[in-house]
């Protein structure tokens, strides 16, 4: 099981910059991969993007991607999403997730932090 905590929603106008934080604490936390998901007012909840703990390249939505980037600190086990050029469709609450290694699922989830980007 994973814990997992985000940080960083807020209020802001289109094309600005925000980075959301998700801590997180496990035991052999290198076979886990995280991911960010996102679910705006009245929409299903989507895939945002995703990374490896043990390494590799991230992956990301095409609505996101060159725009929003992932990255992590191992030091710190915590996982980044940087998120630039901000429209008024990234609005909605954001999740931090994790799934075991060869795993289809993601089974832990945080509670979630709302990003309102404003027209």
């Amino acid at each position: 099981q994973v814990q997992l905590v985000e940080s960083g929603g807020g209020f802001l106008q289109a094309g600005g910059s925000l980075r959301l934080s998700c801590s997180a604490s496990a035991r052999s936390f290198s076979l886990y991969t995280l991911g960010w998901f996102r679910q705006g007012p009245g929409k299903e909840r989507e895939f945002v993007g995703a990374l490896a703990w043990r390494g590799g390249a991230p992956v990301y939505a095409d609505s996101v991607k060159g725009r929003f980037t992932i990255s992590r600190d191992k030091y710190k086990t915590t996982v980044y999403l940087q998120m630039n050029s901000l429209k008024s469709e990234d609005t909605g609450v954001y999740y931090c997730a994790a799934k075991a290694a060869g795993s289809e699922e993601y089974r832990s989830w945080g509670q979630g932090t709302q990003v309102t980007v404003s027209p």
